[in-house]
């Protein structure tokens, strides 16, 4: 659906256009200002439509959407290559945060608060990927652990307490949603990571 749109209103106020003014303006650019609208399907639709698709339509469609944008591509990745592997998939994403908390600018409060958040939506993205709990709770304890050992502490920044209260939080109700032995195993680790 194409929707011509023009805002004369805002023009008017703005420059004092009288009527014929803006008449003219509007004939003048009509044709010009165009916005293209598209509803975005829903799932259900997106679902029967790529069921009437063939094969290789289907692999042109995934290699489109990884080429559009690098979340998509790495999603596709995991899907493909590591998501029949969990545990290696884990520990790789466990090494990259360990990586990041190197780098972190240790400079004053301000720019690590910056980078432990953006270690933070670096993780949320991976888990994201893997939408199992068990993943959730090991790289949120990952992320705990690494906070802790940092220096300077983050015990002296309210900031950097509050992220990681709110991340045992998170991992506090993941590990409720788990099954008995898996709670029992990931509340020792809890403990031990809140302890140090």
């Amino acid at each position: 659906m194409l929707i011509r749109v023009f805002c004369f209103a805002k023009i008017k106020m703005a420059h004092g256009f009288t009527g014929k003014t803006l008449a003219a303006i509007r004939k003048k650019w009509s044709n010009n200002i165009k916005i293209l609208f598209v509803k975005a399907a829903s799932i259900k639709e997106l679902k029967l439509e790529l069921s009437s698709r063939s094969k290789g339509e289907l692999l042109e469609l995934c290699l489109h959407l990884s080429k559009f944008k690098k979340e998509n591509k790495e999603l596709l990745t995991y899907l493909l290559y590591e998501a029949s592997d969990e545990p290696s998939y884990v520990k790789s994403v466990k090494k990259e945060i360990e990586k990041l908390f190197e780098q972190v600018n240790k400079r004053n409060y301000y720019f690590i608060k910056k980078s432990v958040r953006k270690i933070l939506r670096v993780i949320k993205k991976y888990i994201q990927y893997s939408k199992k709990k068990e993943t959730e709770v090991e790289l949120l304890l990952c992320f705990c652990s690494e906070l802790k050992k940092m220096s300077p502490s983050m015990e002296e920044n309210t900031g950097l307490n509050n992220i990681y209260k709110r991340q045992i939080e998170t991992i506090k109700k993941t590990i409720y949603s788990l099954h008995a032995d898996l709670q029992f195993d990931y509340e020792k680790e809890l403990h031990k990571i809140i302890k140090e």
